[in-house]
């Protein structure tokens, strides 16, 4: 395998092994932009912008727009690119330490998202998020991570449980609490909390806490051609497309106004107030406009969004369950996501702009679409669309596993990505009428 893809990898790891929830994928991000010499905006504040500039904000600490804007700013279109910063895992609920028959101490924890279950089974877990502090008057959120293997979710044995290869239904309720302590530590997991945090225990008034995967990342196959860690999806398109974004803006020259996103709450339907359904992107995409006397509506033809979110690879063991010849490989390039129904929001007109902005960077697209007698599922390009309206395609990587606990990827893929998203922001799309596109 090509040593820089395996060098893009290994970073991408690192983003994604530092972002076990969406609090620290953003915090990072921004992190990253704060580096790369971008000013935080707070969206309670007045905007005062400048050509040329440089900016992001966050909303709820768990999603980030960041835009860059070119010397001349009259009349440009927008050039987009959206994830999202969560994933399928267990949320604690907030009473949540549960005596066993007085003898352990299991945390109560809930769903989040569609997630595999049974990959969460026998695997070192830990916790991480957030917690609100009341001090002085005001209240405080801050990222928390305990750094160390603290939860682990046992299965029931064989012997006990016969029937578990021939296949098993897992109750949220009951098989998947997670086993904490001896009856002794009751009590305890707050100050465990607290002291991650760097905060008293006494301070913490609220919280937003996950169990995250502390299974370490692995590159793997005879030529290291393949990666597994937890969080593939969708953290490799946030960090893919981020990175683009950061090579587009640090060359130069930009002929549209650049706009990287990522939300929260992808994985239970974006119907919140940092989710794609809100009014956040279109929020952010109007105090643009208006800072330079543009108006949106006028822009918006000419403007372009990319929803980047993972997709299916075709399974080694299991080829019947994809579509006979829509479907795509791990290490193949970017996929090209389409369905009737509009769950994926790409068309003719956006999949024909896209594949020609893949082609001049010499960069391979895939199709994917769902066997048409299977449901599939959606992501946030047509939820976004119903806020903004404008061209959209959407885009993902290959992968395996898509919402297990331990999630399989290329080692190629990234750096595909990171290509495809950096030549997008390089484009510049005008709307001659309806149906009529250039590409300059």
């Amino acid at each position: 395998m090509n040593s820089e893809n395996l060098k893009i990898t290994a970073n991408l790891i690192d983003f994604i092994e530092a972002s076990p929830t969406a609090f620290h994928a953003v915090e990072n991000t921004a992190s990253i932009l704060d580096e790369a010499g971008f000013t935080k905006l707070c969206e309670g504040e007045t905007w005062v912008l400048v050509p040329g500039g440089k900016y992001y904000t966050t909303r709820n600490m768990s999603s980030i727009i960041a835009f860059a804007l070119p010397e001349d700013t009259e009349n440009l279109p927008f050039m987009i690119m959206a994830s999202h910063t969560d994933a399928p895992c267990f949320k604690l609920k907030t009473d949540c330490e549960t005596d066993a028959f007085g003898k352990y101490i299991k945390l109560n924890a809930e769903p989040y998202g569609g997630g595999i279950f049974s990959s969460w089974l026998d695997r070192p877990l830990s916790v991480a998020g957030r917690v609100i502090t009341s001090e002085g008057g005001a209240f405080t959120a801050k990222t928390v991570k305990v750094d160390r293997d603290l939860v682990l979710i046992p299965n029931v044995a064989i012997h006990q449980n016969r029937t578990i290869n021939s296949g098993f239904a897992y109750n949220a309720a009951v098989d998947m609490m997670p086993l904490y302590s001896a009856a002794d530590g009751k009590g305890t997991l707050k100050k465990i909390i607290a002291d991650a945090a760097g905060v008293t225990e006494d301070s913490i008034v609220s919280s937003d806490l996950f169990l995250y995967n502390r299974t370490p990342a692995s590159v793997w196959g005879a030529d290291n051609e393949f990666f597994s860690c937890p969080g593939i999806d969708n953290r490799q398109c946030l960090y893919g497309t981020l990175t683009g974004f950061l090579n587009a803006v640090s060359d130069g020259g930009l002929s549209s106004i650049l706009v990287f996103a990522s939300f929260d709450n992808e994985e239970t339907g974006s119907s919140t107030k940092q989710g794609a359904a809100s009014p956040f992107l279109c929020d952010i995409l109007s105090r643009i406009a208006e800072s330079f006397g543009t108006d949106l509506r006028r822009v918006l033809p000419s403007s372009f969004m990319v929803s980047a979110d993972n997709g299916h690879a075709k399974h080694p063991n299991h080829p019947e369950l994809s579509d006979a010849k829509n479907v795509p490989h791990l290490n193949e390039g970017v996929v090209i996501k389409s369905n009737a129904a509009q769950k994926y929001t790409t068309d003719g007109i956006s999949a024909a702009i896209f594949t020609e902005i893949c082609r001049r960077a010499d960069v391979p697209t895939q199709l994917f679409a769902n066997r048409s007698d299977m449901a599939g599922g959606s992501t946030l390009g047509s939820i976004s669309n119903t806020q903004v309206s404008l061209n959209t395609v959407d885009i993902g990587m290959a992968q395996l596993s898509m919402h297990s606990a331990y999630e399989t990827g290329g080692t190629a893929d990234t750096a595909y990505l990171i290509k495809a998203s950096e030549a997008f922001f390089k484009t510049k799309i005008l709307c001659e009428g309806d149906g009529i596109y250039k590409i300059l």
